[in-house]
């Protein structure tokens, strides 16, 4: 059963779903002209507040080495920030330090519905940096237990292996966060990667 707080800004409403620690396992499954990837990971991905209108985003994979599951690698690690599209006023920070300069009422749920799109859902941004120094922006949406995002952006460091494009699908299915990655990666076009299936934790 998910547990939705109360005391949520009305923002994080569409999102709420997500807040909480999530665990389990997926599967990886990519071929380039070099090599083909494929295997079982672990997961643990974490969805958190810290009073703005915006979820704080952390994840981590570790890949489990075949006929030793105690043994496992560190694969990549992730964290970021996800929110609802919605244009900046004079009411929010930023950018940098710079203040707000008026003071706003609190946004209520009727604001947050005026934000709803076409299809029914709300645009969405999400910003993911990976711990080999890949950075994404990611737009979609998100309409009830189901998310689709794709990347707008991506940068990398010289240092870091080619990296282009990607996508992410997330839905919630009974009580579990199931998710699946497609990356253009390694000169190759936008394929399936990874998925997995993940459960709540206390």
């Amino acid at each position: 059963m998910i547990e939705i707080p109360t005391d949520l800004p009305a923002d994080l409403g569409p999102l709420s779903w997500l807040l909480g620690v999530w665990e389990g396992t997926g599967v990886i499954d990519y071929a380039t002209a070099e090599h083909h990837y494929e295997g079982e990971f672990a997961h643990r991905v974490s969805f958190s507040r810290d009073g703005g209108s915006y979820l704080n985003y952390s994840a981590e994979a570790w890949y489990i080495v075949p006929g030793e599951e105690e043994a496992r690698v560190s694969l990549v690690a992730e964290i970021g920030y996800w929110q609802l599209s919605r244009s900046a006023t004079d009411a929010d920070a930023g950018p940098g330090l710079l203040p707000a300069v008026v003071t706003a009422e609190p946004r209520t749920a009727d604001d947050v519905e005026l934000l709803r799109n076409a299809e029914g859902g709300f645009d969405l941004e999400v910003t993911i940096v990976h711990s080999d120094g890949v950075s994404e922006l990611y737009l979609g949406q998100i309409r009830g237990p189901r998310i689709d995002i794709a990347t707008d952006a991506v940068m990398r460091p010289a240092t870091a292996k080619p990296y282009s494009a990607a996508s992410r699908m997330y839905g919630l299915v009974d009580g579990h966060l199931l998710w699946a990655w497609d990356i253009a990666a390694m000169g190759h076009e936008l394929g399936a990667h990874a998925s997995a299936r993940l459960a709540k934790v206390d």
